[in-house]
């Protein structure tokens, strides 16, 4: 079996570190249970790309085209994104909307697409609470200046912006009046890759915070009814002493190039 893992890419504000060692553990982890790992990454100064981490390393750009001709030459049966920040997220989505996934047999894992979707989309993220009764603020989903203009006109400021499919607040912030609305939204539809945003009403945050954590402090669990687990039952894996056979980040023992090969 072979699993192709797509990385964070560039160190970004909220979508640093953490996700570099994550897909480390998670090259680990596989290669210990027998599975063969192909890493794909844009970015060299990560410790999931040092020789011995991934069977396979390709430091190529990011894209769904790059993607889908590393597809092609390594047949993966499984696809593991969610371990690769928003941009693994967005990849994922790409790579499924545009047949790729289907078109090679190949199996994403983990988080399923349609909860990708729901999580990332802004509206349906909304519609999802309010089908579970959770209080969410006043708010509308907007692809123009015009429609959060509209919304301003009727709720006030400040309106807290927040575009679709990004992550660490980019694109976003708060406006406080007309000028710093279409601002706002002008970055904020450009940096989502739908081109949507939610335009939430600032003061009405308030009342749906306070009873969501009215609603959370009854459904507390007590302590006797937490898991008791010992942190030694958390400690991470051994680091795996298997020779790395990358294709790009040579070993020792072996040399190779990770260059994808051209469309033509």
């Amino acid at each position: 079996m072979k699993v192709l893992i797509i990385g964070s890419g560039p160190i970004l504000i909220g979508q640093a570190a953490e996700f570099d060692y994550a897909g480390t553990q998670a090259c680990r982890a596989l290669r210990e249970e027998g599975i063969e790992t192909v890493l794909v990454n844009s970015n060299p100064a990560t410790i999931m790309t040092d020789p011995g981490v991934a069977d396979i390393t390709y430091l190529e750009p990011l894209t769904v085209d790059v993607l889908e001709r590393i597809i092609e030459r390594e047949r993966p049966s499984g696809l593991l994104a969610t371990l690769g920040g928003q941009t693994g997220l967005n990849l994922a989505v790409q790579l499924a909307e545009s047949g790729v996934l289907e078109r090679y047999g190949v199996r994403l894992l983990g988080t399923p697409l349609s909860a990708i979707q729901q999580a990332e989309d802004r509206e349906a993220f909304k519609q999802l609470l309010l089908s579970i009764g959770e209080p969410v603020p006043e708010s509308i989903t907007a692809h123009s200046v015009e429609d959060a203009l509209a919304f301003a006109a009727r709720v006030g400021y400040p309106l807290v912006v927040r575009p679709a499919f990004t992550l660490g607040g980019t694109g976003g912030g708060v406006a406080h009046d007309a000028a710093e609305l279409e601002a706002r939204v002008t970055s904020g539809v450009a940096a989502s890759p739908i081109g949507q945003g939610l335009f939430t009403s600032s003061r009405s945050c308030f009342i749906a915070s306070a009873a969501s954590k009215s609603r959370s402090a009854s459904l507390t669990p007590t302590s006797e009814s937490r898991s008791g687990t010992p942190a030694a039952a958390h400690r991470p894996r051994i680091r795996s002493t298997k020779p790395c056979a990358c294709a790009c980040v040579p070993s020792p023992s072996s040399a190779g190039s990770s260059k994808v090969p051209s469309s033509a």
